[in-house]
């Protein structure tokens, strides 16, 4: 929108004065006699006048010093949180706007906010006050501008949901496509942006990983959920799907790896052989006995905030976090401004990075593991390169000689490895919990010409048909999971019978369950008795030839059956 307006203000600046009544006209469409020079002279003294007044509280809401790309799209997001707006109008050639709520608290809410938190639009401060007008007067004249701030305004008023869910201060966290790790820190990273956040607790469920995240006031709550629900966390994956939470209160009982309190650091970090678990107490609350983390507990966390300006997280695999950080603090009553941002713009590296609190090691982009506790009996490379191929591209792998539960596997990609490591480490395969950990090798060393054959133990994989990745964007890319009972087969002939397909995958485990997908018959989920008996039965049926053209394609499911 443009348009000519004259133009007068409160103390901290221009506002634009469509007449002397207590209304503004929210269009373009001025005929030419109401503006003339005499009035701006008039009303540049009265911008004079007024600098020592203070303005009085108005449901209308005045904001200056926003660039003259702004659109309704940028700006109406920074009053959404604070209630319902009514009417909104943009002057882009005066790099101002109006913005009128249904009542005066919710203004003055948003005014205060932002006194002590600047909000910014692409990049740029902005500076929020009240205005010296009752309301905003629609202009009938133009009804095309009028349609597009209106469809503006409710469709980011439809974010915000029902009105009951206005003073909700818990959010519930789901993250799809989960590629890259996780955590309690990172989720911590991402959304002390918005406001303190007081507790979070992590947990799986339905193989999907789940967060509540609970903030200390509704509107860091609404700000968080409008900007962050649909976002991706890394580049294509970690989708995060957000939506309030029916309860009231989290419980925290121990600070550790899944579960922290903020507002309480002294708590214990419970005990490091208790599996993660949830219970619910009183009606409303939810409680956590989740498993700790030697070492970890209530250690200080340093962990990072958003610069705006980006969308997404960069690649794990880098190695140093950007310079343009800011710290996030979870003192009560201080947080960063709960103001939705053109992107969150983290640069974070190395899982462990902001739980550390330290600078990334060189480790961070290494591509070799090094894989313990290995059956001798049972596992050979081509064993690892098929498990490990699940999560990566395998280069190279290496059982030790002298030492044969052990072995090295390189990925092609330091990311690979780390989503190896991430939902390999303690996996149970062929009876023994294997323990995965990032290596201090960087490369896996072939036999040379002329050295005694080391019996098979080493095995170069860098041109093998079977790696899943190998194609830029494949569908591959979008469907890893953590290992599960359920398996995902797909290439599967036309002619080949349910009964064939549970008969294979039975000589590996109980098969409880099996179902083809109803538009697709080239793909079905099979479920095994348990994850061991899953992970045996996609080592050794993935690539089995089902016909002379179709060899079967086993992976990880998050569905159930």
């Amino acid at each position: 929108m443009n348009g000519d307006f004259l133009s007068s203000g409160t103390k901290r600046g221009s506002e634009e004065l469509m007449s002397h009544s207590p209304m503004v006209t929210n269009g373009t469409g001025m005929s030419p006699h109401h503006v003339d020079s005499a009035d701006m002279n008039n009303d540049a003294k009265k911008v004079k006048l007024e600098q020592s007044q203070a303005a009085t509280v108005s449901k209308v809401v005045h904001l200056r010093g926003l660039p003259i790309e702004a659109s309704d799209q940028d700006v109406i997001p920074l009053g959404i949180p604070f209630g319902r707006i009514t009417n909104f109008l943009l002057l882009k050639q005066k790099n101002q706007a109006f913005m009128e709520f249904s009542d005066e608290r919710q203004a003055e809410s948003m005014v205060l906010y932002y006194t002590n938190d600047k909000p910014r639009v692409r990049n740029k401060d902005v500076y929020v006050q009240f205005s010296n007008h009752k309301e905003l007067k629609i202009d009938v004249a133009h009804p095309y501008q009028n349609t597009n701030t209106q469809a503006a305004l409710q469709a980011a008023q439809a974010i915000m949901g029902s009105p009951e869910e206005m003073n909700k201060t818990i959010l519930r966290v789901i993250i799809d496509n989960m590629v890259f790790q996780i955590n309690i820190d990172i989720l911590y990273q991402i959304f002390c942006k918005f406001g303190t956040i007081q507790k979070i607790i992590t947990f799986t469920k339905n193989n999907t990983y789940q967060a509540v995240i609970q903030f200390s006031d509704p509107v860091s709550a609404r700000s968080a959920r409008m900007t962050l629900d649909g976002q991706n966390i890394y580049n294509g994956c970690c989708t995060m799907r957000i939506d309030y939470s029916k309860m009231t209160s989290l419980n925290v009982k121990y600070n550790n790896e899944k579960s922290r309190d903020y507002t309480n650091p002294s708590l214990p970090a419970g005990d490091a052989s208790v599996d993660q678990a949830l219970t619910f107490g009183s009606p409303g609350v939810l409680s956590s006995t989740i498993a700790a983390v030697p070492g970890l507990g209530t250690a200080p966390l340093t962990t990072f905030g958003a610069a705006p300006g980006a969308t997404l997280l960069s690649d794990p695999s880098q190695q140093y976090i950007g310079a343009d950080m800011q710290i996030c603090t979870s003192a009560p009553g201080v947080g960063p401004p709960a103001v939705p941002m053109s992107g969150f713009g983290l640069t974070a590296a190395g899982m462990g990075a902001a739980r550390l609190s330290m600078p990334l090691q060189s480790q961070a982009g290494n591509c070799v593991l090094l894989v313990s506790n290995l059956d001798e009996e049972m596992v050979t490379p081509d064993v690892l390169f098929t498990l490990f191929g699940v999560y990566g591209d395998v280069q190279r792998v290496k059982i030790l000689f002298n030492k044969k539960d052990n072995a090295l596997v390189q990925m092609a990609e330091p990311h690979h490895a780390q989503l190896a490591k991430t939902y390999l480490d303690k996996l149970t395969l062929y009876g023994k919990q294997i323990r995965v950990a990032p290596s201090k090798h960087t490369v896996v060393q072939m036999p040379k010409e002329g050295q005694q054959v080391d019996s098979g133990l080493t095995r170069d994989y860098t041109n093998s048909p079977l790696h899943r990745f190998k194609r830029p964007g494949s569908k591959n890319c979008q469907n890893i999971f953590p290992p599960s009972a359920v398996l995902h087969l797909s290439n599967i002939p036309s002619n080949v019978p349910e009964e064939q397909l549970k008969d294979m995958f039975a000589e590996y485990g109980t098969v409880k369950g099996f179902k083809f997908f109803p538009k697709d018959r080239k793909m079905a989920l099979i479920q095994m008795g348990s994850i061991e008996e899953a992970v045996k039965a996609l080592i050794c049926l993935h690539n089995y030839p089902l016909s002379e053209s179709n060899h079967l394609r086993v992976s990880f499911s998050k569905s159930t059956i």
